[in-house]
This record gives C-alpha cells, sequence and structure tokens, in this order.
C-alpha cells in the first residue's frame, strides 16, 4: 500500500482520536510509518464486537437481580475477564469462583473475600454488593 492510501477513517470508537501505525511504501520506495484513524471494516468489527459484549454485560446484570447469579458473575463480564484470570487475581482455585457466582454461596463470604473480588474489579465494596 502506498503512504498516500493509507486509510483515514475518523467514524470508529476513539472518534479519530487514537491513531495506529501502519507500514506503507514511500514515493522511493521504502517502508515507512503511517499514522491510520483506521479504516472502514476493521471499525465495523469492532462495533460488531463491543456490542456482543454490552449484551453479555447486560444479560449478566439482568440474572443477578432475577436472583440467578451473583455480582461475581455480572463484574467478571463487565471487566472482559475470564475465570482463570480473576481465579489469578483473588488467589482462588477456578471451581471456588464459579463456586462463588451462585448467589447463597456469594451471601456467606467472607468481607475479606469480598474485598479482594472488589479490588480485583477496580469497584468499592458497596458498589460489589449493590449493582448500580
Amino acid at each position: 500500500m502506498k503512504k498516500e492510501e493509507v486509510p483515514q477513517d475518523s467514524d470508529n470508537l476513539h472518534g479519530g482520536t487514537f491513531k495506529q501505525i501502519m507500514y506503507a511504501v514511500d514515493n522511493s520506495g521504502n517502508y515507512v510509518q503511517v499514522q491510520s484513524a483506521g479504516w472502514e471494516p476493521e471499525n465495523i468489527a469492532m462495533d460488531q464486537a463491543w456490542e456482543e459484549v454490552n449484551e453479555r454485560v447486560k444479560a449478566a446484570r439482568a440474572r443477578v437481580e432475577a436472583g440467578e447469579i451473583s455480582p461475581v458473575a455480572y463484574y467478571m463480564e463487565k471487566n472482559l475477564m475470564d475465570l482463570p484470570l480473576l481465579a489469578s487475581y483473588v488467589g482462588k482455585f477456578q471451581w471456588q469462583v464459579k463456586r462463588h457466582m451462585k448467589p447463597g454461596v456469594f451471601k456467606k463470604l467472607s468481607p475479606k473475600l469480598l474485598q479482594r473480588y472488589a479490588d480485583a474489579f477496580k469497584v468499592s465494596l458497596t458498589d460489589l454488593l449493590q449493582i448500580k
């Protein structure tokens, strides 16, 4: 791709403020770094991915409000974490974290463990216990 052909579609998630580096060929035939604001196919794919993430977070929130899962599951989705990552953050085995996603078990967790979850999610203990 030539330097002049590098896409500059600023209609992206960052509003054109974030630039990424691409490599293109200049007039001398040398590869050079060129800043790009993005391009349409990438922006469409990112929009679709974020829509899916937001739907998963919304569904998790509804399940917490219905009493099906604990806030641990909601915040795990919201923070784009998976079970192994969250387990490593709180210093528990994966099966223990999965068990903590049950509302009945979550209600019995110690304040110290709840604080570890709050710290992992970067929220206050109050926010962990009462989703806003």
